[in-house]
């Protein structure tokens, strides 16, 4: 019992702030505002702290696999959610399309982004031995006709034009994650019945959001890359905006899955526009 109060007690808290009008306006701001000032932060972190290495398992187990973590989640949540209201299986299929969209953009981006540096890239060999060295960087030869798979292969170094694609991944999951959470905030306080699968779920989720803006600002402040870290912060809000604040706002259709909670939210409301108009409250930026 004590567990399960401090479940509900810890659930609510998350929920209504997750939920929160302010919050939902002014969270894709406070990122921005991360990405942009985060590289400062390399002033003052120490070099020698376990989260300077990229070896660390939080980088190895949570970064590299970013998306998946969030998809198990998130999906798992989304899924529990609308299927345990509705119990209709095609609702909670084209709720959880959302995150088949995103993934698919997602990957779409990362490929085009890898284009570009292969495109605009060109190889490098460093000179170990010269005795030209600057800052203790040794001197680096460009070495003509090499892809970029050879180029590593090879054991040199490729420069082209990069966009950070953790940046832009982190960003674009912790936004997905603030969207897709705060519906449960709502439907608790139309009195939506909620068990301890769900709201473990849901607490998991939220943890993985604390996550992901720590790590966020751990690239930051010990890998800074200016500007490629912008434009990996850029391009994930710019992703959040065209989906959630653009295309899922068209409504509910075969070429569009709607908003988070469209369908959901009326558990005590019985007409349909009096809960659009409560997401729509929601959901205004």
């Amino acid at each position: 019992m004590f567990l399960n109060t401090v479940l509900v007690v810890l659930t609510d808290l998350a929920a209504r702030f997750l939920g929160n009008t302010v919050f939902r306006q002014h969270f894709h701001l406070l990122l921005s505002v991360m990405v942009m000032f985060g590289p400062a932060l390399s002033l003052w972190v120490s070099q020698h702290s376990i989260f300077a290495k990229r070896s660390h398992f939080l980088y190895r187990i949570f970064l590299r696999s970013g998306w998946g973590w969030t998809c198990i989640f998130v999906g798992s949540f989304v899924f529990l959610l609308s299927f345990s209201i509705r119990r209709s299986l095609s609702l909670s299929v084209r709720h959880l399309s959302r995150l088949g969209v995103a993934g698919g953009l997602w990957l779409g981006f990362c490929k085009l982004l890898d284009l570009l540096e292969n495109t605009t890239g060109s190889c490098y060999e460093p000179l170990l031995s010269s005795p030209e060295v600057t800052n203790g960087q040794p001197m680096l030869v460009l070495r003509e006709g090499e892809s970029k798979s050879e180029c590593l292969k090879a054991g040199m170094l490729w420069r082209g034009y990069e966009v950070s694609e953790d940046v832009f991944l982190l960003c674009l999951c912790c936004l997905l994650l603030a969207e897709e959470t705060a519906v449960f905030g709502p439907y608790l306080s139309l009195g939506g019945i909620s068990g301890a699968p769900l709201r473990i779920l849901f607490l998991f989720c939220v943890l993985l959001l604390w996550l992901w803006l720590f790590l966020l600002l751990c690239l930051l402040a010990y890998f800074p890359q200016f500007p490629t870290q912008l434009l990996g912060g850029a391009l994930g809000c710019l992703s959040w905006r065209g989906l959630y604040q653009g295309w899922y706002r068209m409504g509910p259709s075969w070429y569009c899955p709607g908003r988070p909670g469209l369908g959901l939210l009326n558990t005590k409301t019985s007409s349909a526009e009096e809960e659009d108009a409560h997401l729509s409250h929601d959901h205004c930026n």
